[in-house]
């Protein structure tokens, strides 16, 4: 009953029932990445009457993050290419780093030096800030 409830309410840890409904009905699996994540479009390539474009869109495996999208998934979802990756050999470029998880709001957050989260303490000023007083 947990599950059920889950899959009807929340939307961040997979599909929802209706984005499940949805996808039966109108959808087209079109691949899936090596993360699991799997991707849809419109059955047949159909045009959306009311987008004027083929609706294409991603059910995540697990919790719903869209910087878990490879490079190549990313530009087919977006309508930038209009082959998918399973169609194509679309090869990374040298420069594409590994997908890393958003970090914010955790422990391994990126904290710069002048961040007062970074050591606990705001670094002394350098004598280029003068504070404001009334009337001066």
């Amino acid at each position: 009953m947990k599950q059920f409830l889950l899959k009807f309410f929340t939307w961040w840890n997979g599909q929802t029932f209706g984005t499940q409904l949805w996808t039966s009905r109108f959808g087209e699996l079109v691949g899936e990445d090596e993360q699991g994540n799997r991707y849809y479009r419109t059955k047949g390539g159909e045009i959306d009457p009311t987008l004027h474009f083929e609706r294409r869109w991603v059910v995540y495996n697990g919790y719903a993050e869209a910087s878990r999208i490879p490079a190549g998934w990313h530009g087919w979802l977006h309508h930038t290419v209009d082959v998918p990756p399973t169609e194509e050999s679309y090869q990374a470029r040298e420069w594409e780093k590994p997908h890393l998880p958003n970090l914010t709001g955790t422990a391994q957050a990126y904290r710069p030096s002048g961040s007062t989260l970074a050591s606990g303490r705001r670094p002394k000023a350098t004598g280029d800030y003068h504070a404001w007083t009334p009337g001066s």
